[in-house]
């Protein structure tokens, strides 16, 4: 049987940011697939270079001073790094959409939501005013807001309203990926719960392709079928749900399921990961997260590790799982 081909796949991506100063090193030789219909949960600490990698993908990068240096962007196995600005104005919005992080500021408060749904519709369809500003209306509903409200301004919505509104932007052309970069961070855990059950809802309604950024372990348990765990600019582990969630392999992943609270177990304390994110100017040497880890070993500074695959779906960066290397990790596995 021919392999299908993934709605998006991202081959050894590296993007920097060139300033008088640094070359600061966002994005570090990422590679993933995401197939028709599912989601992936791309998972990390502020700086990890989730949304580089989700602006490289819309080729929305300020340009100076970001660079995409290498690698392949692929949407349904089409190339579009050589792209020119005119045909990804016209994938955007119908091809890949993207939720950005504030609603408060991705709205523009002059115009009312029923026209800012009905442009991206008229930009990308042959459709008539009328038309765009019924299907305006009908994308509201689908989001939970009222068709009636169309003609009211962003002010006039709560928070929570107005991501649903962004998400009916971004879904107006039906894309065929679609890329949340935290969506639910600004609003309260009830809103967040509703915003993210109708996200399911309209994914499989439009066997919609998606990427979801977030810090939320919670979140990406909720929504996603496999997970790209990313530190400083590489995925150090991916993997199914199942397999991340029990039977996580790198110290990483194990230091972000520790700073989680257990209802079960409300005595603990929790359990940070120590340092901070390494500054992208200056990465060190070896394994990028080996001066946090805590079996990190002098051949860890030594040199990156490669990509070890525990199974089919599931690989690690780490070089206590590749033969040879001498490093070692507690009863050699870290659960």
């Amino acid at each position: 049987m021919a392999h299908e081909i993934p709605e998006l796949k991202v081959e050894n991506l590296v993007v920097e940011y060139v300033t008088e100063d640094a070359v600061v090193h966002a994005v570090n030789d990422v590679s993933f697939e995401v197939p028709k219909g599912s989601t992936m949960g791309l998972v990390g600490e502020t700086g990890a270079g989730k949304t580089t990698t989700a602006l490289s993908i819309m080729k929305l990068l300020p340009d100076p001073p970001a660079k995409l240096v290498s690698g392949k962007i692929e949407f349904a196995g089409e190339d579009i790094v050589p792209y020119s600005e005119k045909q990804m104005d016209a994938l955007r919005g119908s091809t890949v959409s993207m939720v950005f992080q504030d609603p408060m500021t991705s709205l523009n408060p002059v115009l009312t939501v029923g026209d800012q749904i009905a442009e991206v519709i008229r930009r990308h369809q042959r459709v008539s005013k009328l038309e765009a500003r019924t299907k305006a209306k009908e994308m509201l509903e689908l989001v939970g807001i009222s068709g009636d409200r169309a003609g009211e301004y962003p002010h006039q919505f709560s928070g929570g309203m107005k991501q649903r509104v962004i998400i009916a932007i971004a879904l107006a052309c039906n894309p065929k990926i679609l890329i949340a970069d935290e969506p639910t961070t600004a609003l309260d855990v009830t809103i967040q719960a509703q915003v993210l059950s109708m996200m399911r809802d309209i994914k499989q309604k439009f066997d919609t392709a998606m990427i979801l950024i977030t810090h939320d372990l919670g979140v990406v348990a909720d929504i996603c079928d496999t997970v790209a765990i990313m530190y400083a600019g590489r995925i150090i582990e991916y993997g199914k749900i199942e397999e991340i969630f029990d039977d996580f392999k790198h110290p990483y992943t194990e230091g972000l399921f520790g700073s989680l609270p257990n209802l079960q177990k409300r005595h603990e304390k929790l359990k940070p990961i120590k340092g901070l994110m390494p500054d992208p100017s200056d990465l060190p040497t070896g394994c990028y997260f080996h001066p946090r880890c805590k079996y990190a070993t002098a051949e860890c500074a030594k040199r990156q590790p490669k990509k070890t695959y525990l199974s089919d779906t599931h690989y690690v960066e780490c070089l206590a799982y590749e033969e040879g290397t001498g490093v070692k990790i507690e009863g050699g596995d870290i659960k």
